[in-house]
């Protein structure tokens, strides 16, 4: 099994920053993609954006130039640096672990974390 444990979220005024770190344990064989989707209410979760096996890194075109996506490989932890952020950025941010093995892939998620930006 794994987990995924997300931390960083809260609540911030429009211009802000906050960072977000996502931290997989477990059962971490190879990892296909990893990333960041978030949730507004009444909105279907959408991409953030996320690290593809190869070195591909892929951005929601609402966050480019905003936010950054980093990670710790030995940690097996991702980081969003989300700087600038606007009120629609406000959503239940929630990580998620692609794993392949034996060509299926697995789909983990985390708990998810609040941002709210206030006008």
């Amino acid at each position: 099994q794994v987990q995924l444990v997300e931390s960083g979220g809260g609540l911030v005024q429009s211009g802000g920053s906050l960072r977000l770190s996502c931290a997989a344990s477990g059962s971490i064989f190879s990892i296909n993609a990893m990333g960041w989707y978030r949730q507004a209410p009444g909105k279907q979760r959408e991409l953030v954006a996320r690290f593809i096996s190869g070195g591909t890194t892929n951005y929601a075109d609402s966050v480019k130039g905003r936010f950054t996506i980093s990670g710790d490989n030995a940690k097996n932890t991702v980081y969003l640096q989300m700087n600038s952020l606007k009120p629609e950025d406000t959503a239940v941010y929630y990580c998620n672990v692609n794993l392949r093995k034996s060509g299926i892939t697995y789909s983990y998620w985390g708990q998810g974390t609040q941002v709210t930006v206030s006008s």
